[in-house]
């Protein structure tokens, strides 16, 4: 029987979240905050609600009675979601993980503190004082970013203390909900930050898919690629790891659990309870089932075979330079000539600096160099620009 699955958040990675659903039989409601959202264009109802306000929320729980609760975004009042399961409603991946990841403090000491899990040195800070005393603690460089943010909102590297206050006002304007805190963490001379998507079932073996780099500027990814290069041991002790820290937040679907590899070894970074902006790149074909397709099928608790890298695959992200709103894409035609070449435009009708509008994704045969690939893939994302008109 059809299930009714609510969106929380209808981004690009919601929109093809969405697709996947819907090509299984289910029906979605795509909710955000704003109307004509990338997934809301895809799905079977909208609705516009902030939420934060879990009244709100609650009403609309209570409309369209989902059978399931899929978040995509920090900004929602999350503590609702043990009600929601209580009702008989799933909620994706449990009430537990959704509540502890939405907010890095949660996450952080459960790794660090609970599990023992290797991680940056860091602190918290409430106000600008307690975010000086954290720099000098943690030592300089550090990185501060808010407690709940996304796509590196509110994030900065703090290299002298002349950018703490600075650090700190952007944390708080680019913070998502109605925290304050930050996390301050020490600098990793990482060489490489690796995504693994881990994939958790209600009815099979925790699944990983091949690891996956990527760079990131102003704390947004900017490319990846997969596979990427990490040495056995490593990879089964990231493995390990993500393992360790899914099972402990409990429920199905797909996570994107990010690492630092750096000389001295392997640190733990993040976890994000859904697909993960960085798997972007597994639309270019590189495995079997997208990260799409495998949050689909672990939410709907149908079969995963297994997952197989089936060619090398890397994704750049096409930006704005302004705030405009109407957005037209120019180049389009001249990034797809190239063999193995294809581009996703996400569909957000507003633009301003720095947003991600769509994905340049390059693939090519197995055992592809990943970096050849990378750098076509940059080169396509360059051939596309965003045009829009000045919004008023």
């Amino acid at each position: 029987m059809p299930k009714t699955i609510m969106l929380l958040g209808s981004g690009e990675l919601g929109k093809e979240f969405v697709i996947a659903v819907k090509r299984l039989g289910h029906r979605v409601i795509a909710v955000d905050s704003y109307d004509d959202a990338p997934a809301q264009q895809v799905a079977d109802g909208r609705e516009v609600i902030d939420m934060l306000d879990g009244n709100a929320l609650d009403s609309l729980v209570a409309l369209h009675q989902p059978d399931i609760i899929v978040p995509e975004i920090e900004a929602i009042r999350t503590e609702r979601f043990y009600d929601y399961e209580k009702q008989g409603i799933q909620v994706v991946p449990s009430a537990r993980a959704a509540n502890f990841t939405m907010n890095r403090k949660a996450i952080r000491d459960l790794a660090a503190c609970e599990l023992g899990l290797r991680t940056a040195n860091y602190r918290y800070a409430a106000s600008l004082d307690e975010l000086r005393a954290a720099v000098a603690e943690v030592g300089l460089p550090c990185v501060v970013k808010p407690l709940m943010s996304s796509s590196g909102k509110g994030q900065s590297t703090v290299r002298s203390e002349v950018d703490v206050e600075k650090a700190w006002n952007y944390s708080q304007s680019g913070k998502r909900g109605d925290i304050a805190e930050v996390i301050v963490e020490a600098f990793v001379a990482f060489h490489t930050e690796i995504t693994l998507l881990t994939v958790t079932q209600k009815n099979g073996p925790t699944l990983f898919c091949p690891p996956i780099g990527h760079r990131q500027e102003r704390g947004d990814y900017q490319e990846s690629w997969q596979p990427c290069r990490i040495s056995p041991e490593h990879l089964a002790r990231a493995q390990e790891i993500a393992g360790k820290v899914t099972a402990a937040l409990t429920g199905a679907g797909i996570w994107g659990v990010e690492f630092f590899l750096a000389d001295d070894g392997l640190y733990f970074s993040e976890l994000s309870p859904r697909p993960h902006d960085t798997g972007m790149v597994t639309l270019a074909g590189t495995q079997n089932f997208s990260e799409f397709e495998l949050h689909a099928r672990a939410v709907l608790g149908l079969p995963i075979p297994g997952i197989e890298l089936l060619r090398a695959g890397a994704s750049a992200v096409i930006l704005a330079d302004r705030a405009g709103v109407d957005p037209q894409f120019d180049g389009v035609e001249a990034a797809l000539a190239e063999p193995g070449s294809d581009i996703r435009i996400f569909g957000k009708p507003v633009t301003r600096p720095y947003r991600r509008m769509g994905v340049a994704l390059m693939s090519g045969a197995p055992g592809s160099d990943v970096e050849s690939l990378k750098q076509q893939a940059i080169a396509n994302a360059a051939k596309v620009t965003v045009q829009c008109e000045d919004a008023d």
